[in-house]
């Protein structure tokens, strides 16, 4: 399957809250997504297929050199085809090139997203228990450290 990464902008949001609705509980709604397309601290990509179909989205929050992923979404039609692998590795490259480290939280029922970040060498940092309310779960910290010379 082909497909590209580009910055979101508006013409993704009637999209991106279609896949907020899908993904989580509770969703973010369509204006909170759309703040953070004008958050000069936060990055928000999609992967759109060939036919500008919203396959999947990230965002990363930055303040200063520390990085926060607050969002990572694929279609179910989609996963589990490299673009959540994708999204990441791209915020994992500016993340190289300008942060100290990027954190997460995951919900501690998601093998497939623990994996996938172990894989990309997030390592499990804590745990925020009954973080998640619709359904309840704990939170997995997980935070990757990004090793640069000119942090000292």
């Amino acid at each position: 399957m082909k497909y590209r990464l580009n910055p979101a902008d508006r013409s993704h949001l009637p999209a991106l809250a279609a896949l907020e609705r899908t993904c989580f509980s509770p969703p973010w709604s369509t204006e909170m997504l759309a703040d953070e397309l004008y958050n000069p601290n936060a990055s928000l990509i999609v992967a759109e297929g060939e036919d500008g179909t919203l396959l999947g989205y990230g965002l990363v929050r930055a303040v200063l050199d520390e990085g926060t992923l607050e969002k990572i979404a694929v279609a179910p039609a989609f996963r589990r085809q490299g673009v959540a692998r994708e999204l990441l590795s791209a915020f994992l490259r500016f993340g190289r090139a300008h942060l100290a480290f990027l954190t997460l939280e995951v919900r501690a029922g998601n093998d497939a997203a623990i994996a996938l970040y172990e894989k990309l060498g997030f390592q499990v940092v804590g745990r925020r228990k009954g973080y998640y309310t619709a359904p309840p779960e704990d939170a997995v910290l997980m935070t990757v450290t990004f090793q640069r010379e000119d942090f000292a």
